[in-house]
């Protein structure tokens, strides 16, 4: 039966290959020397041609719009960029349209809000997930999204550190460090950058770095659960990172962004583990759990505890950084997150986890019956799948060319993604349904 022997299979290395288009584009656009018109005698920031190619996901998207192109009348699944596909709760709409109407009353009128974000969320974020952590509202920064926050993290940080990442993971730690000017140069033979630290966290040791043999960095950014491979560090694990940042004086900023989708015992926020709030800065996010991707809030706790090498606390200029580069998050939108976590709100935002999590049960479930190695999918929303000997670039290309399935290279989270396939469980019922009978069919016809 092909169960037993499917994973050894090797995917034509004749597809279309989108890396290779990717990286001619990058040498193109590096190379060129062509004038058009005035130019300036303002020289580009060196540090952004130290950018290696397109962010990730722009560039899965350019892929799509090509595939189309080529085939306009195709059924395409997008299981690659992990946009949430189900509707909003009503009592979190309702929240932000009576806020809205308010707009157009004089008592009801807000303008410009605290840039920390109003208190009534904050304490309200404390409460649903910090509850007997210590974590005060004061120490809570609303904001437009994780991803923003991650850069503004970045301006607090600066130029003159040393980071470490896992390997793989979110594409948007190493491309903002790379343009803070923490990288250094790029390595062609090993795809890394020098100053970057990659932890390798694969299947290999349990998704977790080997913090023994980690050189010393000033910021450690990790993720969990993890995108992409959906695994959550367990508490032993975190209480090691803790241990680790300790006695390295490192600052570990701990992305929690799809916490709400634990399932087992591991812990949500880095703030379970004594010690952290001496180590640790939490960035976290409405997007996944309240499927506020184009609404755009999250948030970043900074505590007082958390203190430069000289004493100063971190807090205060992360303070200055919000205050400086942020106006607040939109009112209207704060609305809805207060509504999200109210009673009836955190019922309704969890029956939508639940339904994506089904979804990559489905998922997983597929492609183990097909005999395919299979991470993720338990506390993630995310289905990370194993082809050994190879390439992403060309797995994501036969995968969208034969099933018009959108998923995500893995190499395109770090070295340590080379031989996998991230997909989204964040879909529709049948479109998840047919994308795995699809991709079944798929890999039961490639080995046979």
């Amino acid at each position: 039966m092909y169960h037993s022997t499917i994973c050894s299979f090797m995917f034509s290395a004749n597809v279309f290959q989108p890396r290779m288009l990717v990286l001619r584009l990058s040498n193109t656009l590096k190379n060129q020397n062509v004038r058009i018109g005035h130019c300036t005698k303002v020289p580009r920031n060196v540090n952004l041609e130290k950018l290696q190619h397109g962010y990730l996901f722009p560039e899965i998207e350019r892929h799509e719009l090509m595939h189309l192109r080529m085939y306009p009348n195709a059924n395409v699944i997008d299981l690659g960029i992990g946009d949430t596909t189900q509707p909003l709760p009503t009592v979190v709409t309702s929240s932000m349209v009576d806020f809205v109407r308010g707009l157009s009353t004089a008592t009801g009128y807000r303008g410009y809000g605290p840039e920390q974000g109003e208190k009534a969320l904050r304490k309200a974020i404390v409460v649903a997930f910090y509850k007997d952590l210590g974590i005060k509202p004061s120490e809570v920064f609303v904001s437009d999204g994780a991803q923003c926050d991650i850069s503004r993290l970045q301006l607090l940080m600066g130029p003159n550190l040393k980071t470490a990442v896992q390997d793989p993971s979110f594409p948007a730690y190493i491309d903002s460090s790379v343009i803070i000017g923490q990288a250094g140069k790029f390595v062609d033979e090993t795809g890394k950058y020098k100053n970057i630290e990659y932890m390798t966290c694969g299947p290999q040791s349990d998704f977790f770095p080997d913090l023994p043999s980690i050189p010393r960095t000033q910021l450690i950014f990790f993720n969990s659960p993890n995108n992409p491979t959906g695994h959550a560090a367990t508490r032993k694990q975190l209480e090691q990172l803790v241990d680790f940042a300790r006695v390295n004086g490192s600052i570990i900023v701990f992305d929690s962004a799809y916490s709400a989708y634990i399932t087992d015992d591991s812990p949500k926020s880095i703030y379970e583990i004594p010690g952290a709030k001496e180590v640790a800065i939490e960035v976290s996010s409405f997007s996944k759990f309240a499927g506020f991707t184009g609404v755009r809030l999250g948030w970043t706790v900074v505590p007082e505890e958390l203190l430069y090498s000289n004493g100063f606390p971190v807090v205060h200029d992360y303070n200055r950084i919000m205050c400086t580069c942020f106006n607040g998050a939109s009112n209207i939108v704060q609305a809805g997150g207060l509504a999200c976590l109210s009673p009836e709100g955190l019922k309704a935002v969890r029956s939508i986890v639940d339904y994506y999590m089904e979804n990559a049960r489905i998922l997983v479930d597929a492609l183990t019956s097909l005999g395919l190695t299979v991470y993720g999918g338990k506390n993630a929303p995310y289905v990370w799948v194993h082809f050994p000997g190879s390439k992403s670039w060309n797995v994501f290309a036969e995968i969208l060319e034969k099933t018009h399935i959108i998923t995500v290279p893995g190499s395109g989270f770090g070295p340590g993604g080379e031989e996998y396939i991230r997909i989204s469980a964040f879909g529709l019922r049948d479109s998840i349904i047919e994308a795995s009978q699809r991709l079944k069919y798929l890999l039961y016809h490639q080995e046979n």
